[in-house]
């Protein structure tokens, strides 16, 4: 074969091959939209809390 006929490779797109599902500025992620402290805190605590009342016997 003659390579030199083949011409140049192609340049990537620079573009992702899919869409995530909660990808920054969807419906489900709208940008600027930043979870609340007191809100991650209290799940936490919560998961906390529910671990130490129901440890696994080991």
């Amino acid at each position: 074969m003659d390579y030199s006929k083949s011409g140049m490779a192609q340049k990537g797109k620079n573009a992702p091959r899919h869409q995530e599902h909660n990808a920054k500025g969807s419906a489900r992620n709208p940008f600027g939209d930043q979870p609340q402290k007191a809100a991650l805190l209290a799940r936490m605590k919560a998961a906390a809390a529910a671990k130490k009342a129901d440890p696994k016997p080991e």
